[in-house]
């Protein structure tokens, strides 16, 4: 048996892009495996919702290539998890013809590939919920009605390591993972290997975001994650960055609700006996992390529904008399809209204002009053249609633009508007219809593997 493994980790999302000169120095050592996390949830429903890609198909493929021709040379596996962003069939597809065409032009297409399906049918869902046997994950879930299944379009849940081994063991050159729990392709590495799940998990979950746990931090670097029977060790692989102890910790807490517990697919890992230890200038050893198996066995469902349709506006503001007075005149002229618009129904549009440069990230926790000389308005229509969106928001720009507040020295516009046309169609709105815990008794059964022909 290895006495340690090593994975190489290219990027924080495939397609964020990467040093080629980090990655090749990452491939002089070595590494057992090629892992790349592709997907994330940060940026709310809209990619699993739409069903489109969460980068570009360019970047992508400029991402892939380097890494499936490296891993081929080297007889090494590629894994990728939560294809094209979000991991459905959608996004899966869109990335395996990606990888198609790389083979093709490569001319690799010996490669075995694997497929991890994470596509979950309604008919499971609804059978699962009449049973008592999904639950919400958190308190600002809605209640998952059978009428908000029905308007789903479609449901993902983030697998676990397993079926990933099962993949390995069958020798695939390259595992294209839907919906995958973020660490769970590293964990699964680990495992195959023989390595303890703790260190697989606690490395998947400091590697996924590739360099953002070194000094400087950035998700478009490689980092090379080594796992032993005792512990794990993180090293950059840009002369740039080091990681020190409180870089590796400090990630630790990265996305989580609890400052050292970590739920994931069938595991809950527990990070507070760790220890970190810096062993050269550029790496650090990470001890003490703990596992214990989850009962009933959990996977996380993620599913959106279009909701409405939105419009919006870019706009600035450089007079100091409406910028001490921005929040009311923004009301007024809010007012003044909705009285145009008296026969519609005020439930079938909502007006929202981001005012930047006063409380646009934190609103009513800004702690600084002080007025700035400029601000940047964000100004949207939420409405049943494109059309409704359209209408109204062109009714709140022009009323803004030229509302007559008091003590304003000029009958011109109030907006200076960086765009023309200033008015921006966006499209459909989606919310998380499906953002919940589902029982399983087999941790593979919801993840069927295919290996598909070129």
């Amino acid at each position: 048996m290895k006495k340690e493994i090593k994975i190489l980790a290219p990027c924080g999302i495939l397609g964020y892009g990467y040093p080629k000169s980090s990655f090749l120095k990452g491939m002089s050592y070595k590494p057992d495996a090629i892992v790349v996390d592709a997907g994330s949830t940060d940026a709310g429903p809209h990619k699993l919702g739409a069903g489109v890609a969460i980068v570009s198909e360019k970047a992508c493929k400029k991402d892939l290539e380097i890494m499936i021709m490296e891993g081929a040379k080297a007889g090494i596996p590629v894994i990728i998890g939560s294809a094209g962003g979000s991991g459905g069939r959608v996004h899966v597809e869109w990335t395996w013809n990606i990888i198609k065409e790389i083979l093709k032009e490569q001319a690799l297409q010996s490669q075995k590939v694997a497929i991890i399906w994470a596509d979950i049918p309604k008919e499971v869902v609804k059978e699962k919920l009449h049973n008592g046997e999904v639950q919400p994950l958190g308190l600002s879930v809605k209640e998952l009605t059978e009428e908000r299944l029905e308007l789903t379009n479609g449901i993902v849940a983030q697998m676990g390591h397993e079926p990933i081994v099962k993949a390995l063991e069958s020798e695939a050159d390259i595992i294209i993972c839907g919906r995958a729990y973020d660490p769970s392709p590293f964990a699964a590495v680990a495992v195959y290997h023989g390595f303890p799940l703790s260190y697989g998990y606690h490395a998947g979950k400091i590697l996924e975001c590739a360099a953002l746990c070194a000094v400087p931090g950035t998700t478009k670097d490689c980092m090379l994650g080594t796992i032993t029977e005792e512990g794990f060790m993180i090293t950059p692989l840009s002369d740039e960055r080091i990681c020190t102890p409180l870089s590796v910790a400090a990630h630790t807490f990265y996305e989580k609700d609890h400052p050292y517990i970590l739920h994931g697919p069938g595991i809950t890992l527990n990070l507070k006996d760790c220890e970190f230890k810096q062993v050269d200038e550029k790496s650090v050893f990470v001890t003490g992390s703990r596992i214990e198996q989850s009962n009933p066995y959990c996977i996380k469902l993620e599913g959106a529904m279009k909701v409405a349709y939105r419009t919006f506006v870019v706009a600035g503001v450089r007079d100091s008399l409406m910028i001490s007075r921005l929040e009311e005149i923004e009301r007024l002229a809010e007012e003044q809209v909705r009285t145009y618009y008296s026969d519609i129904p005020e439930e079938d549009y909502t007006i929202h204002f981001i005012n930047y440069g006063m409380n646009g990230v934190m609103g009513e926790l800004e702690p600084s009053k002080e007025l700035p000389h400029e601000v940047g308005i964000v100004f949207e229509v939420i409405a049943k249609s494109q059309e409704l969106a359209d209408a109204v928001c062109g009714s709140l720009r022009s009323s803004l633009l030229h509302y007559g507040y008091i003590g304003r020295k000029s009958t011109a516009g109030n907006l200076a508007f960086p765009f023309a046309p200033s008015d921006i169609p966006f499209g459909a709105v989606y919310e998380f219809s499906v953002y919940h815990l589902m029982e399983v008794e087999d941790s593979c059964q919801m993840f069927p593997i295919e290996y598909p022909d070129m």
